[in-house]
């Protein structure tokens, strides 16, 4: 990749970033008026404008990021499999899209259905709030997901991996290290991800708080 589109790649990939990060804030922000609100046209009026938003700014966003990230890995030294930092912060992309991907289609798609042409007494119903709750909740866990990543690209934490030393021995030509154990910082990162990743999981496909609406 020459010097030219390498800056090109590192602005769009910026740019996209940060333009999923502030649609998701938006995003909260409108959830939040629809949880707090005794307005009914305020409420329906927030759910419709994220069902847009997530469909046509939030999504966009979010495979532009990543996959601008993609050709960032792989078209500079870095690599994409190098650095255990660039290996986090692809993984916890790839989880993100997928975590987003299932919020839409399981449960902001209800919420814009449920709200569109409703009365204003069923915006209001009890058995639309554990709804309007993962609306709220899944924005804010999203955010601190970005936030996350936004940080392993700015610290770049960890260092070469095990694969990433051994091309970098190949390509300057000397002695092989011997192998380091993953460092400790790395095992435990992984794991709070991993249980946070479980979690998210486990409440979306189990469809928790939702009964009375799975109907």
């Amino acid at each position: 990749m020459t010097p030219a589109l390498r800056k090109l790649t590192i602005t769009a990939h910026v740019t996209f970033s940060a333009g999923w990060l502030g649609a998701v804030a938006a995003f909260l922000a409108l959830s939040i008026a629809g949880l707090t609100s005794h307005n009914a046209e305020v409420v329906r009026g927030a759910y419709l404008s994220m069902d847009l938003m997530s469909r046509f700014v939030i999504i966009p966003m979010c495979f532009a990021a990543l996959a601008t990230g993609l050709l960032q890995a792989l078209g500079t030294p870095w690599g994409l499999l190098r650095y255990y930092w660039i290996v986090m912060k692809f993984g916890l992309a790839i989880f993100a899209t997928i975590a987003l991907l299932i919020h839409q289609f399981a449960v902001m798609a209800e919420a814009a259905k449920r709200v569109s042409g409703a009365a204003a007494e069923t915006l209001f119903s009890p058995d639309f709030g554990p709804l309007k709750t993962e609306l709220v909740r899944a924005p804010s866990l999203a955010i601190l997901l970005l936030l996350v990543v936004t940080t392993l690209g700015v610290y770049k934490p960890w260092g070469l991996t095990r694969y990433g030393r051994r091309k970098q021995q190949e390509r300057r030509k000397v002695q092989e290290q011997p192998d380091r154990e993953t460092p400790l910082g790395v095992k435990i990162f992984l794991t709070v991800v991993g249980v946070l990743a479980l979690v998210f999981v486990v409440l979306h496909l189990t469809g928790h708080g939702f009964e009375s609406h799975g109907h």
